[in-house]
């Protein structure tokens, strides 16, 4: 009898491997803005407009391979770029904001987690700036705060999920090497 390899969570590993790419993305000039209190309506919709670019062909692959996911999964309460364009036409930006050209790779299922990783865990940080956008007195907060009182228990579900479909060491690394290119990429894409 062979013995049992047992794979580590994947989640710590996760949050190490891609801790210093988290903390990058966070240095784009609107979350600079908010921590120092100088956020304004041009600003949130200057990155609402580039978080769109990149979160709707993101979410046009989520839902291409679909198929792929079950329903625990929850798919459906997950899509938020049309948020983004609520938000937009309430600070009164342009529709059609542009496309992220070059999105990390996404045709596989790992590298699709490794990117609802990120834009799953980005909800949770979302739910402080619609407060603080609250605050400043700026619209256009749903993207933020999409799913209230849903954000907590959709990101446990997430993680539960992420865990049971990381059962093999080569899957758990191309699911964190996917997590570790969207930080970057999304990061280049903030910021230019």
């Amino acid at each position: 009898m062979l013995p049992t390899i047992e794979i580590p969570s994947i989640l710590p590993h996760l949050r190490r491997a891609t801790r210093p790419y988290h903390d990058e993305v966070e240095q784009n000039p609107f979350n600079q803005a908010l921590t120092a209190g100088t956020v304004t309506a041009a600003a949130t919709a200057r990155f609402l407009s580039r978080m769109y670019g990149f979160v709707q062909p993101y979410e046009a692959e989520l839902r291409a391979q679909a198929a792929h996911f079950g329903p625990a999964w929850e798919l459906d309460q997950r899509y938020r770029a049309p948020l983004i364009l609520a938000d937009l036409a309430q600070l009164g930006s342009p529709a059609g904001p542009p496309l992220c050209p070059a999105l990390p790779p996404l045709g596989t299922r790992p590298q699709l987690l490794g990117a609802m990783y990120v834009l799953e865990g980005s909800s949770l940080g979302g739910q402080v700036i619609a407060r603080q956008l609250a605050q400043a007195g700026i619209a256009g907060r749903s993207y933020f705060g999409g799913r209230a009182e849903r954000t907590g228990p959709l990101w446990k579900a997430f993680c539960q999920q992420l865990e049971a479909a990381a059962t093999t060491a080569e899957t758990q690394a191309a699911i964190t090497t996917s997590a570790i290119h969207t930080f970057r990429t999304l990061t280049s894409w903030l910021n230019c």
